[in-house]
């Protein structure tokens, strides 16, 4: 305590008292990603809350190729000025099957947008780390816990849990983007994308007794980007909120022609959204299994809404978002970047 009060000597007591809230409300993460335009996002609103400490972000293969997930993961920490971020390359595909991309969503480099170039600072690399070993070396090392924050394929996250089972009790929780409980899927008519791609790692996960919440397209198709909501954004005269208009302008592209609506659904953020404002969505602990081999129903996320089953439920699946509530945190929240 007399360490701490010299050290912060002349802060006034409101002040020291706000502090110290911050620090104990503080979540670390591990965010997990394949950017990807709402990654993207992700990362940005991570990025410009007090309450999330980054200690690191891992890419996997998914929405893209490796390379251009770590290398999207790098512009965009680059873009908003926040290139102390450690990114790390993990996984190229899934467990067992060939890695399906989606540049017929996201293009060629898995980030096209209208506008400038990102350059990557020249100083600015991904670790030499391996993502899995960064990952279970940290939930290792951690005095904390910590929340793992999947937004892409569960690879990486799978592959750490099978290498270090004992990283569990240092995992606080993991929220992640990806299923469809009661909804269509977005790859297949029963599959969502990211659980499609690696669907043995997703059980993987489901099976691994941590506590998990599931952002799944039930609560993505309720929060749509729309040009009103591109508006908004550029109200707060940054290049982050900027760059976030000339992202969605590309992205909406894809989702206007499938969906045949003028919203685009802004999957991956939810994760973060979640973190800062749980109020913002709800849903139900219910058991959740993958169907991991069919051709027809591969990557389908069975969800036992029901209990039918009697199987023991394993993950909180959230059904309902306030689209009104997470945009205004999402503004909120970038107009504190560059």
């Amino acid at each position: 305590l007399t360490i701490i009060t010299n050290i912060l000597n002349g802060i006034g007591y409101k002040d020291l008292h706000y502090l110290l809230k911050v620090l104990l409300m503080t979540k670390k993460i591990i965010l997990d990603c394949d950017p990807g335009h709402d990654d993207a996002v992700a990362i940005m609103l991570a990025a410009s809350s007090k309450e999330i400490e980054i200690l690191g972000i891992t890419c996997v293969g998914g929405n893209s190729g490796l390379n251009n997930t770590v290398n999207n993961a790098l512009k965009v920490c680059t873009l908003i000025e926040r290139t102390d971020i450690k990114v790390y390359s993990g996984a190229n595909k899934p467990i067992h099957y060939e890695l399906f991309t989606a540049e017929y969503v996201h293009g060629k480099t898995g980030l096209d947008k209208k506008g400038d170039p990102i350059i990557i600072d020249t100083n600015y690399k991904p670790q030499e780390k391996h993502g899995v070993d960064f990952i279970i070396e940290t939930c290792k090392s951690s005095t904390d816990q910590i929340y793992l924050c999947p937004t892409g394929p569960l690879t990486n996250i799978a592959l750490s849990l099978q290498k270090d089972p004992s990283i569990k009790k240092n995992i606080k929780e993991i929220v992640f983007m990806g299923g469809a409980a009661m909804c269509l899927g977005n790859t297949t008519p029963s599959a969502e994308f990211n659980i499609y791609v690696d669907p043995h790692a997703a059980n993987i996960v489901l099976d691994s007794g941590i506590p998990l919440t599931m952002m799944g397209l039930d609560v993505t198709h309720q929060v749509n980007v729309n040009s009103k909501i591109i508006k908004s954004m550029n109200e707060n005269k940054n290049k982050t909120s900027k760059f976030f208009g000339e992202l969605m302008e590309f992205y909406t592209i894809f989702h206007k022609e499938l969906y045949e609506t003028e919203e685009t659904p802004l999957h991956d953020p939810c994760v973060i959204a979640y973190l800062l404002d749980p109020s913002i969505f709800s849903g139900k602990k219910v058991n959740v299994r993958v169907e991991e081999n069919s051709e027809l129903t591969r990557g389908k996320t069975v969800v036992d809404w029901l209990g039918v089953t009697k199987r023991p439920a394993n993950c909180f699946v959230m059904n309902q978002a306030n689209n009104e509530k997470f945009f205004q945190l999402l503004k909120d929240n970038l107009s504190q970047l560059p």
